[in-house]
């Protein structure tokens, strides 16, 4: 059975409970996240990026399974149902760690 890394917990934890602070506590400061298509760098513009999401979007989400895929790298996927066009996907979110944080997110 794979361990999630701790961070990730924290990031699915805060992004659960509307926390934007402990959000973007969990990447390094030079992070970039790609969603669909599109990608943000830094902490300011990740801040942005969930803010939109938040106000866009109601969401839940389930993991329905955490793989390793390389030294600091993992995979998590999700199932999510809400008010996005189609109401319900599968995502694969592709982690990469740097000193414990998140270095970098692709959905």
């Amino acid at each position: 059975m794979t361990t999630t890394p701790d961070i990730i917990t924290k990031y699915y934890a805060a992004a659960t409970t509307g926390d934007l602070d402990s959000l973007v506590a969990c990447f390094v400061p030079t992070a970039e996240v790609v969603d669909e298509g599109q990608s943000y760098h830094g902490l300011d513009e990740i801040r942005g990026w969930r803010e939109d999401l938040a106000s866009a979007f109601t969401y839940t989400l389930d993991i329905t399974g955490v793989a390793a895929t390389g030294d600091q790298a993992w995979v998590v996927s999700t199932h999510l149902e809400g008010t996005f066009p189609g109401g319900v996907v599968d995502l694969d979110q592709r982690f990469t760690l740097e000193g414990g944080l998140i270095a970098s997110l692709a959905i």
